[in-house]
């Protein structure tokens, strides 16, 4: 299991992000969530039925309690009886039909504790990616907010020349209608940021108002510059892994409880084999108790051992054949599942790892375009306001600054989403051999307890 199974480090993975409010909402959500409440629920029922399967070995022991008042003989007087007694009762495991219950119990507990920890690890991804996602609409909506602020500045100039006469009526709608854009677009970012809120808000089982105000007191400030935060991304050291071993797809949960519905499947084949030979079952008691009649008292002491039942399976028209074909026909699917399970995690890694080499790779150029579009549309800009170029031109600089600012936090949002991607394709995080040096990060190994 990820981080030897320790509940308190599954989310400790987070911490990396260097963002307190992050790790508070993956624990939130985990408390919260109904589908690890249901994976919980189905934990505890396997646990109750490792424990009956275990039971079933045993010898099995129950007590009675009785008293009889009669008269059935006309020659003898009414007779009260009261008896305690014990029965005891044994089936002995000749050819281990108990044993393969047991052990089959055994791994569809594991199944269910490592089905847990998946749920927990999916919980944590999808609360760490809506957070991210909101992170991201703010940065967005930071961009629209100098974009529109940009753009009413330059409608209210063109307006005065305008008035002046010194620009045309038809420049001066031009201008209106680019900051009406600019408006219109920042109402939609700050929609969406908000609709994104709220759905955090319900995911961590909090109250929208409280969950606003949360977000307001703990939050971090969106970065102003996206150049500024695309840079601090690609430098910090959380981004120097480059291979994830083989070792590491080991401790997926989703793995893990493959393996273990392999290895219960194989135990049900033993239990249906078993149930095709005889059966031995060993019984006795022991009672004590008294007969009160007239009067006088007479005590009634009993104990048996037996009968030693030897029972043989001779004809049930095929029914315990089929129960072992179709015990092994549900032993070939769960290895055919596992097999497949095996190939999409080694899949979803490659992917993860692929994902985040062509956002690193591109995150240098992204960020020269910005540069590039910052300095060329600060230029326009100045040209404009010195009547040395036109508004059209000041406006396709603008369009060219937005598209490529949006594109970097795009990529920004790309990188975030392949490093979650890649925390839960390794089964929920990992730890550097070395944690002294951890770039590069070429060689990881699963964490220890």
């Amino acid at each position: 299991m990820p981080h030897g199974g320790q509940v308190g480090q599954l989310s400790a993975w987070w911490k990396q992000w260097n963002d307190p409010l992050l790790s508070e909402l993956v624990d939130a959500a985990q408390q919260a969530s109904p589908s690890l409440a249901s994976a919980r629920s189905r934990l505890v029922q396997a646990r109750a039925t490792r424990v009956a399967a275990g039971a079933a070995n045993q010898p099995r022991v129950d007590g009675s309690v009785s008293a009889t008042r009669s008269n059935t003989n006309l020659l003898l007087p009414a007779s009260t009886v009261a008896q305690a007694g014990l029965q005891a009762s044994w089936e002995i495991d000749l050819f281990g039909a108990s044993r393969a219950g047991r052990e089959a119990a055994d791994a569809r507990l594991a199944a269910a504790d490592a089905s847990w920890h998946e749920a927990r690890v999916s919980v944590a991804a999808e609360t760490a990616s809506a957070y991210l996602g909101w992170r991201n609409c703010e940065s967005q909506r930071a961009l629209a907010v100098r974009d529109a602020a940009s753009r009413t500045e330059t409608a209210r100039l063109v307006q005065a020349s305008a008035a002046a006469g010194f620009t045309a009526p038809a420049t001066a709608a031009l201008a209106r209608a680019s900051a009406a854009e600019a408006a219109a677009r920042l109402r939609q970012q700050q929609a969406q940021c908000d609709s994104q809120q709220q759905a955090l808000a319900a995911m961590t089982a909090q109250s929208p108002e409280a969950f606003r105000a949360r977000l307001v007191r703990q939050a971090g400030p969106v970065p102003a510059e996206p150049v500024a935060a695309m840079t601090a991304l690609a430098s910090a050291p959380l981004f120097a892994v480059s291979a994830v071993p083989a070792q590491v797809l080991a401790q997926r949960p989703d793995l893990v409880q493959a393996d273990r519905s392999v290895a219960a499947a194989a135990a049900d084949i033993g239990a249906a084999q078993a149930d095709r030979y005889p059966r031995l079952t060993l019984g006795g008691s022991v009672a004590a108790g008294g007969v009160r009649m007239s009067g006088s008292e007479t005590n009634a002491q009993t104990w048996s051992l037996g009968p030693l039942s030897l029972t043989l399976p001779i004809f049930d028209a095929g029914r315990r054949v089929a129960n072992v074909e179709a015990a092994q026909a549900r032993y070939e699917e769960a290895v055919s599942h596992y097999q497949a399970q095996t190939r999409r995690a080694v899949q979803e890694v490659e992917q993860a790892l692929l994902a985040l080499e062509a956002a690193r790779g591109r995150s240098a150029d992204a960020r020269a375009a910005a540069e590039g579009y910052r300095a060329s549309f600060e230029a326009t800009e100045t040209r404009h306001r010195n009547g040395l170029a036109s508004l059209v031109e000041l406006e396709d600089a603008r369009r060219n600054l937005l598209a490529a600012e949006t594109a970097l936090v795009q990529l920004q949002r790309e990188m975030q989403d392949g490093w979650i991607a890649l925390y839960r394709a390794a089964g929920g995080g990992w730890e550097p051999a070395s944690a002294a040096s951890p770039s590069p990060a070429s060689a990881l190994a699963p964490s220890k307890p």
